[in-house]
């Protein structure tokens, strides 16, 4: 237990009138002492003869780990898991997918209340962290600049957090439920039903995701920069657990972490292959996509996301994500410019509102309220994204905490949660918007393509249709390697407890084994539907553990907030004042001044003064009246 006596180093002058016109006497504090026993302790303490935890300067990432290198444990276990699925796949992949797909009914189905809970519960959280004071405790040191740009950091986690999926859902989402609308709220194909697309589409895609994201990106980078333990899921439960993190419960928890990003990282991979393979078809290139080149695609996307990764995050991922949002806003203006432009803007203003106004409803859609066509609708949509997005959690959390050293809280919270939805609002008022125009105008694109082949469906009616869609062939490839790579690194600094650059070695392993899980997952499926389908469905699955785990996070996290030097110093100064101002109106009644004087300790012959006789070093003048 660590105790001090911190003595009166408050400053200001509090003259009232003394009634006689006189001026007001001025009474002195000797002394204001705060014992810190009755504070709070955690395992991150300063030991006794260093500096008091109230002024602490953050220690290196990963200082606070008794270990370090490879967890062979971690490594181990989860490699063996990945092959053994791969594995299941090649030999059974219809057993797989039954298996996957019944496990992830009785998710959707026992859980779903639960999904839907803590998804809006997060948002909440989030918003209360960063508008309270815990908002501008900064996520490394005190006077630490942010280590990227403000632009390289928003475009680096925008395209991992959801890249690939705004390309593969931007026109199919809203397209669907403009011709599909949830049950219960408006009929299809009418004014009512744009109203409703554009609002459950925002819904899915803005505020809830990036929520999810930032609970673990907070939790990490605040446990890494500023109390320097190791970048691991687990160490954010030091507050919780202590020691434990490093043993048993710690090891399960990151190796959850690995299996989650790994199989979601190649879900993503086979849909982004799904994807280039109909603009390549569309393009005339090839006749057919089948086995041989989806195989070549993954294996050349494998390649680029690899030579990233081992670049570096700064070299690699930031300059694939610069690229990436200069095509993203050149397809996204042709389109602005050449569709229903004025509908278009009229869709922004429409949007936000009804997404406002119907979010208290769209966060209450449960089993309950709709029955079986609610459910089945739900376990499609909003139950299926919050479980996806939590089983990427992860991976896009630990890598937004990676790339947000530097940044305050507030600042955290108000990137991560407002620029990526401003930009998906956008991104579907586009896209949405110039899809359900088309749609309306008699051109059926939701009957006519698949869903990966809706854009390219909506951009053949438009000029210039052979350039953008190549353009978007290029898009999802680099939206897929700026995303993978990202991945492969997360899954190395897993593995090697938390080495925030961890060696080129593991990062190419976890790297080509992505690529090969959705190889040979496709190669098992004839093409890849159910298999792929099967690989989703576990992704879903893995998200129930994670949804509680997020929830141990939250806890943990604002138990070391309550303990942040910032924090300290700031109760610290508030009950001495608080004692400083009892003594005085005591002592003096309402009349009196305080002053700063030292402990007594400190006296030298450029110091002189005594604890007899404190000397004032500053004063703030009486306020005028």
């Amino acid at each position: 237990m660590l105790s001090a006596t911190i003595f009166g180093t408050v400053v200001g002058q509090f003259p009232l009138a003394t009634g006689n016109g006189g001026a007001p006497k001025q009474g002195v504090i000797h002394t204001v002492a705060t014992d810190l026993d009755s504070q709070p302790t955690t395992t991150d303490r300063a030991p006794d003869g260093q500096e008091h935890p109230a002024l602490a300067s953050p220690p290196p990432p990963g200082s606070r780990s008794r270990d370090s290198g490879l967890d062979r444990v971690v490594f181990g276990v989860t490699a063996v898991i990945a092959l053994a699925f791969v594995a299941w796949g090649f030999a059974d992949a219809t057993g797989l997918g039954t298996a996957s797909t019944s496990a992830l009914g009785w998710v959707e189905h026992n859980t779903g209340w639960l999904f839907v809970l803590l998804a809006s519960g997060f948002v909440v959280y989030v918003i209360w962290l960063a508008a309270g004071r815990y908002g501008r405790i900064p996520l490394g040191a005190d006077d630490e600049e942010p280590e990227f740009k403000t632009v390289s950091w928003i475009a680096m986690m925008f395209s991992a957090g959801m890249g690939i999926g705004l390309m593969f859902y931007g026109v199919s989402e809203p397209l669907s439920h403009f011709t599909s609308p949830p049950p219960g709220t408006a009929q299809p194909g009418t004014s009512e039903a744009l109203q409703t697309a554009m609002a459950t589409t925002l819904f899915h895609w803005t505020l809830h995701p990036w929520a999810i994201y930032a609970v673990v990106g907070i939790a990490i980078a605040y446990g890494t920069f500023r109390r320097g333990r190791s970048q691991l899921i687990s160490s954010a439960f030091a507050p919780l657990l202590g020691r434990r993190t490093e043993g048993p419960i710690g090891k399960l928890i990151d190796s959850l972490a690995i299996f989650a990003t790994l199989f979601g990282s190649a879900a993503s991979l086979g849909l982004g292959t799904l994807q280039i393979g109909s603009g390549v078809r569309i393009l005339g290139w090839l006749d057919q996509t089948g086995n041989a080149v989806l195989v070549g695609v993954i294996a050349i996307l494998t390649a680029a996301f690899v030579a990233s990764a081992v670049s570096g995050v700064a070299k690699g991922i930031q300059w694939l994500s610069n690229i990436n949002m200069v095509l993203a806003v050149v397809l996204a203006a042709f389109v602005f410019v050449v569709g229903p432009t004025v509908l278009i803007l009229d869709l922004v203003p429409t949007a936000i509102g009804v997404y406002f106004r119907d979010l208290a409803d769209m966060a209450a859609r449960t089993e309950a309220s709709g029955g079986d066509a609610m459910a089945k609708w739900l376990s499609g949509w909003t139950v299926f994204y919050w479980a996806w997005w939590i089983s990427w959690t992860p991976f896009v959390g630990m890598f937004i905490a990676r790339i947000s050293r530097g940044r305050t809280i507030r600042q955290f919270v108000t990137g991560v949660l407002l620029v990526p939805s401003l930009v998906s609002l956008v991104w579907f008022c586009i896209f949405g918007g110039a899809a359900i125009d088309t749609q309306r105008n008699g051109l059926d694109i939701a009957g006519q393509s698949t869903t990966e082949g809706q854009l390219f469906g909506l951009l053949h009616h438009f000029p210039l249709a052979s350039v953008t869609t190549v353009l978007v062939v290029v898009l999802v490839a680099i939206f897929f390697v700026s995303g993978a790579d990202a991945a492969s690194i997360v899954m190395g600094t897993l593995s090697e407890r938390g080495a925030i650059e961890p060696r080129k070695s593991l990062v190419v392993f976890w790297g080509v084994l992505t690529g090969a899980v959705a190889a040979v997952m496709l190669l098992v499926g004839g093409g890849g539907s159910r298999a792929l389908q099967g690989l989703q469905n576990l992704t879903i699955v893995a998200a129930l553990p994670f949804a509680l785990v997020m929830v141990g996070l939250a806890v943990a996290l604002v138990k070391d907030l309550r303990t942040d030097p910032l924090m300290l110093r700031k109760e610290i100064a508030s009950e001495a004042v608080e004692a400083a101002v009892i003594e005085g109106v005591s002592a003096h009644g309402d009349d009196f001044a305080l002053v700063v004087t030292g402990s007594g300790n400190d006296s030298s012959p450029d110091n002189p003064e005594t604890p007899g006789s404190p000397q004032p070093r500053g004063e703030v003048p009486p306020p005028k009246p």
